[in-house]
């Protein structure tokens, strides 16, 4: 597994996988995502975006979501999709990344801490305002310093591993029957049309 920029191409695939988990993102731009593909495969299994915020009173860097595949889930991909996004706001000169959740129990193995409102920077604070406007009053801010962000080794170990939940195991082959492809063969007569 490994996680890359999204190219162009990747766009349909990206908007049907935003439709499909219901996700808002009204300044969609293929180029902010990340997406996770198994190695072998190529076959995608989840992909996150930030967001930089640019106001008038200073900038700030957003995870805006990060989204696994349910076929993949349990496996460390949005785990490492996180860290390559992190690691980009860090590239780009952000020491702290924002996100806004009602589940902060996923991000604070990351080292995310909550945020009291009152101790956000203004900007901040208005775009949770926004998030709860859309999403619920339930909905926190929570923060990591880029340079603290950490993957337990256990998410490593399973995204090495990592196999979609819907390929059959190794040993499940099961073998097709002529009633796989609608023959019946109680009324067949012969196997083969030798043409003769």
């Amino acid at each position: 597994m490994y996680v890359r920029d999204a190219k162009n191409r990747d766009e349909v695939w990206l908007l049907d996988r935003i439709e499909e988990a219901d996700i808002d993102d009204p300044a969609f731009r293929s180029r902010d995502y990340v997406i996770a593909l198994d190695e072998e495969t190529s076959r995608k299994a989840g992909f996150g975006r930030i967001r930089v915020h640019k106001t008038d009173e200073g900038e700030f860097c957003e995870l805006a979501f990060v989204y696994t595949l349910a076929e993949w889930r349990q496996q460390g991909v949005g785990a490492h999709v996180m860290e390559r996004l992190v690691d980009e706001a860090s590239d780009e000169g952000y020491e702290t990344v924002y996100t806004f959740t009602r589940q902060p129990s996923y991000f604070t193995p990351f080292g995310f801490e909550p945020r009291e409102v009152t101790d956000l920077p203004a900007p901040v604070e208005e775009r949770l305002e926004a998030v709860r406007e859309t999403r619920g009053d339930d909905v926190i801010a929570m923060a990591v310093n880029a340079a603290d962000f950490d993957v337990p080794e256990t998410f490593r170990e399973r995204f090495k591993n990592a196999s979609p939940a819907d390929e059959p195991e190794e040993g499940d082959n099961v073998e097709e029957t002529a009633e796989d492809f609608g023959i019946d063969p109680s009324e067949a007569t012969y196997k083969y049309d030798t043409g003769s």
